[in-house]
């Protein structure tokens, strides 16, 4: 059995909570941070029956302090981090014009800064005993740009970024790290995490039509979309390959989204996005 802990941000529900699961049931002791211990009901019922070496604990990616405090209980309970696993996150849906200042900064304070707040606690760990894995979740979106989606798209790449980065500056520790682009899976996402502008919703909106047709669309792909155990399969893969790649989409649409953005022109790709989605 695999004895490396793990820690999960997010990890109360959807991709979280079933890769918490998977590893822990593949022997690995896994922290499951959350904001809010006390709603993840779901997760407490599957480490209950389950008998899932799993421990929620208390974790705002927004509040440094408090990252600093579950960091240091991991390490007084386990003595290391193994892996860290960057999955909390939610995506603002908005036109540019419509957001407020505060939506703006607050989808980038959780998805990008939450990201750098929680490496800067764990990272010297993994320094010191000088191995590590370092996942972070992005999505698809952060390479492919979708309207309504300006801010959560923006905040993707800023973590494809991150990721880029990050695996320069660490790799003489021996520290991985690689990045994690799902497609559309079905999960809460779209009743839990996305956060809709209601200027940009409103009936008497200039973008009433994109809204009113592209909105309903996302959502139902978001939830006719791929099993979320794909993504702790393939997270198993990542920790015991020491040779996996950078990056790795997961799920339909990615897989067929990013090959395709790849091989087309700008031009060429934007006019298949906006035939598919029926953007004109």
């Amino acid at each position: 059995m695999n004895k490396k802990v793990v820690l999960i941000t997010g990890a109360s529900s959807g991709m979280g909570k079933e890769t918490a699961i998977y590893l822990s049931s593949l022997g690995f002791k896994v922290y499951a941070g959350t904001r809010t211990p006390h709603d993840a009901i779901e997760l407490k019922k599957d480490i209950s029956e389950r008998k899932l070496n799993i421990k929620i604990i208390k974790l705002d990616v927004s509040n440094l302090v408090q990252i600093n405090s579950a960091i240091k209980q991991i390490e007084e309970e386990s003595g290391t981090i193994d892996v860290l696993i960057n999955n909390a996150g939610y995506g603002l849906v908005s036109t540019v014009e419509d957001a407020s200042e505060e939506e703006m900064i607050e989808q980038f304070n959780i998805n990008v800064f939450g990201v750098l707040r929680v490496c800067k606690s764990v990272i010297p760990l993994m320094r010191e005993q000088k191995s590590g894995i370092i996942i972070n979740i992005s999505s698809f979106l952060g390479k492919i740009g979708l309207p309504l989606l300006t801010f959560y798209n923006s905040s993707k790449y800023a973590v494809e970024g991150i990721t880029d980065s990050l695996r320069y500056e660490l790799e003489s520790f021996n520290i991985r790290v690689h990045s994690v682009m799902p497609g559309f899976f079905n999960t809460k996402f779209a009743k839990e995490n996305l956060v809709t502008n209601l200027e940009t919703f409103n009936k008497d909106s200039a973008y009433s039509f994109l809204a009113s047709s592209l909105a309903p669309r996302i959502v139902e792909e978001i939830n006719n979309g791929n099993d979320a155990i794909m993504v702790g399969k393939l997270i198993s893969d990542i920790i015991d390959n020491d040779n996996f790649p950078a990056r790795v989409t997961v799920g339909d649409k990615a897989s067929k989204f990013i090959p395709m953005r790849k091989e087309l022109s700008d031009e060429d790709f934007e006019r298949r996005v906006k035939e598919y989605y029926n953007l004109k």
